[in-house]
């Protein structure tokens, strides 16, 4: 998720200031960057439902004691985590803030030390939003994509389940926005992105459930959790894998009865939407080792769909995603058409290896960006040290960057092999000359899943 200008002018920040005065200065520090700062005063008036743009609270801690109020229940009530504020002395003290009161700023804190607490939160809350940034437009370009897309074209108006495999950065949100977009009843409904890792400890009934007025302290309003706001539309359920057996639990329970109740209330919500579920972890293998529900993944689990790496999309699609990111850019910046990209620059971000995928790209194109905006031009001397934070080698191409190549390489022969023999693992490894103990470790390096190459 990306913390640039775009998410603090998309942020509100309400602040609370109790005894210490610090909400002009939190004015003077965000106004650069496009922030709505908002004195809040109290707990009135403050919103509960799904807002249009990102929310947090800066809340001093001489407010706690009148108030009676912790910060998961301002989270749970206003959707927003609190930034507290305290004396420098208290900074520290393990008995004045137990652990749910993870983001504390000094009285005496400097812009930059707001914006590094802004900094730890905005991923966070850009993945449990349903505010998003502009959409670059999707490239797909390579075989490998081209399968995707067609896979995508079989399933999408289906209303089964869909897990979605795929390494960090691949691209796995975008996919399960088409198979939303793509839906001719759930594509009119609502979008709601959940990163699963995100969740803050005890927070997971409030969030997902939802919670009636009075449910428990300083739950002044009732709430709708993501269950009922992605009623009538899609739920994605990003790094699914990283939640809680016992949470598990009660995904699952919703998902079997498509209803919700939420806390505090007896009355039940009958739920209709689709549930698109992503992850980077081999969930076959986290079943057999007892970390995520054999039940739960079957359910989830319907329609089976591999996001493939950067690097085996290969250096067009790399190509076409700088200029797509750059024409996204540059466009909000007043360019009507980007200059023709020199062949120096194809060539050195064709060759490159993102390890982070299209998020690290992308991440390289705002760079690049700034340049062009700065110089007006595709400026070598410039772009060129760009790229030597990405991999060794990823410019000057010497030995350690091609290793990846031979990794893919590998990896798709491997599963030609798979294929060839039915995906029976003990003939596959006589054929490649290797023992089925290798082979199984090969397949979990290059996160093979049995008959990937075929969609359930």
């Amino acid at each position: 998720m990306k913390t640039d200008r775009w998410a603090y002018e998309n942020l509100e920040v309400y602040v609370w200031e109790g005894k210490y005065e610090f909400a002009d200065r939190v004015a003077r520090f965000l106004a650069p960057l496009g922030a709505e700062v908002i004195r809040a005063g109290g707990l009135e008036g403050l919103p509960t439902e799904p807002r249009l743009k990102l929310s947090v609270a800066i809340i001093s801690v001489s407010v706690i004691g009148a108030a009676k109020f912790t910060a998961l229940d301002w989270e749970a009530v206003h959707g927003m985590p609190v930034i507290w504020v305290a004396a420098p002395t208290r900074e520290n003290d393990p008995g004045r803030f137990p652990p749910e009161y993870a983001h504390i700023l000094s009285d005496d804190f400097t812009g930059a030390d707001l914006r590094a607490q802004l900094g730890k939160l905005l991923p966070q809350l850009l993945a449990a939003s349903e505010v998003q940034p502009e959409i670059a437009e999707l490239v797909a370009g390579s075989p490998a994509m081209q399968q995707l897309m067609s896979h995508v074209d079989t399933y999408a108006d289906f209303d089964s389940n869909v897990m979605l495999y795929g390494e960090t950065g691949a691209g796995k949100e975008r996919i399960a926005r088409l198979f939303h977009e793509r839906h001719s009843l759930y594509g009119k409904g609502p979008f709601v992105a959940v990163n699963c890792g995100a969740i803050p400890d005890g927070l997971f009934e409030s969030q997902f459930f939802g919670h009636a007025k009075g449910a428990f302290t300083g739950a002044m309003y009732a709430h709708r959790g993501y269950f009922e706001q992605a009623n009538g539309g899609t739920l994605f359920l990003d790094e699914i894998a990283d939640l809680p057996l016992f949470q598990q639990v009660k995904l699952l329970r919703v998902l079997e009865e498509n209803v919700v109740t939420r806390l505090g209330s007896t009355l039940p919500v009958k739920l209709n939407f689709r549930l698109v579920a992503a992850t980077n972890k081999d969930l076959r293998e986290a079943v057999g080792q007892g970390k995520f529900r054999a039940d739960l993944y079957f359910r989830l689990a319907v329609i089976e769909l591999r996001i493939p790496s950067l690097e085996e999309r290969g250096a067009a699609d790399k190509v076409g995603l700088l200029q797509a990111f750059l024409r996204q850019i540059l466009g909000r910046s007043g360019y009507e058409a980007l200059p023709p990209m020199p062949d120096w620059l194809k060539g050195a971000v064709g060759t490159a290896y993102f390890a982070g995928n299209v998020r690290e790209l992308r991440n390289l194109a705002e760079r690049v960006a700034i340049v062009v905006q700065h110089d007006g031009l595709w400026d070598q001397d410039r772009i060129r040290p760009l790229f030597r934070a990405l991999r060794p080698g990823a410019f000057e191409g010497n030995d350690r960057g091609v290793d990846w190549r031979t990794e893919v390489e590998e990896r798709r022969r491997i599963i030609a092999a798979l294929d060839a023999n039915g995906w029976r693992r003990q003939d596959t490894a006589a054929s490649l000359g290797i023992s089925r103990k290798v082979l199984w470790e090969k397949m979990r390096k290059f996160q093979i899943a049995d008959n990937e190459a075929e969609p359930a």
